[in-house]
């Protein structure tokens, strides 16, 4: 296990065995999401994201919470600051955040990695976003999950909208939005959301036994995979058959694709190299 430098208190990182675990480490605020965590979780993404000892990253918090989203205390106290005009203009700050969530959600849902977020407690808000930008969501029976945003009058961020509206269908989007209804961890695998719940003595177990079983599996065809699926989203069939097919043929000229085919002849588990 190595742990990365992540320049910040509020994110701890490691790899472990071929899975990237990052920790949004805010205990004491649910891990509400700071400036400094944000900033660290893009630069720390882009960095395993490039990394070919990384198969699967694992995103978590820390304390018995996955995030509660924005600061809310911090929120108001810049509210309270904010009538001198001073800080940057309107322009600048939507510029940034649109940087931000393409660092952050949009690279937990475009990487040609697998991407887990392990809901070991709430996720609300951004901290919900985040969680539906990765590719799957295992969670504890304790654990909340809300949209948040009508409660705190904002409209929405870090693709969250996007994200629930293809898990759920448009209406069930829009009611989970409009009412900030929170859903309990049954409530979310009953609607997709989330893909299995699991103990919390065997949480971190099972979570890290399914990373560990993507970051020793086929890497290459992983990354198609994803492409495929993620493009399916949108994409029309045509466009998306074809994109399959030259994935398809691709993949089969692999050395991974050899060895399980071989291993399938042997009758014994195949070893992926990645390549």
């Amino acid at each position: 296990m190595s742990a990365l430098d992540t320049g910040t208190e509020d994110l701890r990182a490691e790899i472990d065995d071929g899975v990237a675990v990052i920790t949004m480490n805010r205990p004491d605020r649910r891990n509400a999401v700071s400036q400094a965590m944000v900033s660290a979780l893009g630069a720390v993404l882009a960095q395993v994201e490039a990394d070919d000892a990384v198969g699967c990253v694992v995103l978590t918090g820390a304390g018995g919470a996955f995030c509660a989203g924005g600061d809310v205390k911090s929120m108001a106290a810049a509210s309270a600051d904010r009538g001198d005009g001073a800080g940057p203009s309107l322009d600048a700050r939507i510029h940034r955040q649109r940087l931000n969530q393409r660092a952050t959600s949009g690279r937990l849902w475009s990487m040609p990695k697998p991407t887990i977020a392990a809901i070991g407690g709430p996720a609300a808000g951004a901290g919900l976003s985040l969680a539906l930008a990765c590719d799957l969501r295992y969670a504890v029976p304790g654990a909340v999950l809300t949209t948040a945003f009508a409660r705190v009058a904002f409209a929405g961020d870090y693709g969250g909208s996007w994200f629930l509206t293809r898990l759920v269908g448009s209406s069930k989007a829009k009611e989970l939005y409009y009412f900030s209804e929170r859903l309990s961890a049954e409530d979310a695998l009953r609607l997709g959301i989330v893909n299995a719940i699991f103990a919390p003595a065997d949480f971190e177990r099972e979570v890290m036994d399914r990373a560990r079983r993507l970051a020793h599996g086929p890497s290459v065809a992983y990354r198609y995979m994803k492409e495929n699926l993620n493009r399916a989203v949108s994409g029309e069939l045509g466009e998306c058959m074809d994109l399959e097919v030259t994935h398809h043929v691709h993949t089969g000229l692999t050395e991974d694709h050899r060895e399980a085919a071989q291993a399938f002849v042997d009758k014994r588990e195949p070893h992926f190299r990645g390549r």
